[in-house]
């Protein structure tokens, strides 16, 4: 019998926006981001929008989907907002390691599994298919996801559409859109729990994207070497974009900076509007997540 009592969660990140309402939901869009051990959540004012509300959680003790599952249910029964039905729009994110990018000229409907099965492997009894198309980028993500925990949020808001997409989707959507976009390569890395994600863009268009596992220190520069040499990226002058769970002057931002010479800190969505209330929150943290309300 699987033993779960122990699982819980722990609340490491709250800022809130004094001008929240919670009579003006119908005006807010209501963003979430679920991994593996972790759940996030944002709240964006879709009339001029201005983010009012970042949350973060630690899923802990959490050893599988079924625990995950009911750590969230939890989490979801305690919180104040979170049951409430009538947002102006949801959008639910997943961190996932399976997905496929597909050109959307090439993209068939009937074909996702074949395009997950190019990449991973897809377990039917937990994983549903699912994808979200870039009008920008005119490409297609494939993902898979816990169908299970999918299905369930969608039994919370029985009257609105949830709108599920992959993060990697919410942080194309989010770099695409950035003001950083030139005519030459950049490099941003986004460093997440235990994962690196690294893209590379020029013009407003995406040339690569792909998550990596990290183990230890040093994988971060073994993966981001391996990109720099598939595009021949100069390590002096390449210019690179952090995001994440990163701290200026850290060890790690130490061992980027020691290989790579056009080391920065990335900034908020530039589409986005934020009030002095997130001033404590550093301009590099979140992307993903604020990203997430880019997503049409």
């Amino acid at each position: 019998m699987e033993a779960i009592h122990s699982a819980t969660y722990k609340l490491v990140k709250r800022i809130k926006d004094s001008n929240f309402d919670v009579d003006q939901l119908h005006h807010y869009c209501l963003s979430m981001q679920i991994g593996i051990r972790d759940f996030q959540m944002s709240v964006t004012d879709t009339r001029n929008d201005t983010c009012l509300m970042v949350e973060d959680y630690i899923l802990q003790d959490v050893k599988t989907i079924n625990a995950r599952l009911q750590v969230l249910a939890k989490l979801f029964e305690n919180h104040h907002l979170l049951m409430a039905g009538f947002w102006d729009s949801i959008k639910l994110s997943l961190k996932s390691h399976k997905f496929s990018l597909v050109p959307a000229s090439h993209f068939v409907e009937d074909s996702v599994r074949d395009y997950l099965l190019l990449n991973c492997t897809i377990n039917d009894a937990v994983e549903g298919e699912y994808t979200y198309k870039h009008s920008s980028s005119n490409v297609v993500n494939a993902f898979a996801g816990d169908k299970r925990l999918v299905n369930w949020i969608n039994s919370l808001y029985p009257n609105k559409e949830i709108e599920v997409i992959h993060q990697g989707s919410a942080l194309i959507e989010g770099i695409l859109k950035h003001n950083t976009q030139s005519d030459e390569k950049i490099v941003y890395c986004i460093l997440d729990r235990g994962i690196m994600h690294i893209f590379v863009s020029e013009n407003h268009k995406l040339h690569y994207y792909n998550q990596f596992s990290i183990k230890e220190a040093k994988d971060y520069v073994k993966y981001l070497m391996m990109v720099f040499k598939e595009f021949n990226l100069n390590q002096r002058t390449q210019k690179v974009i952090l995001w994440g769970n990163i701290s200026q002057g850290s060890d790690h931002h130490k061992l980027f900076s020691k290989y790579i010479g056009g080391i920065a800190f990335g900034k908020r969505p530039s589409n986005l509007k934020f009030n002095y209330h997130f001033d404590e929150l550093s301009d590099h943290q979140y992307f993903d997540l604020l990203s997430i309300y880019l997503c049409d």
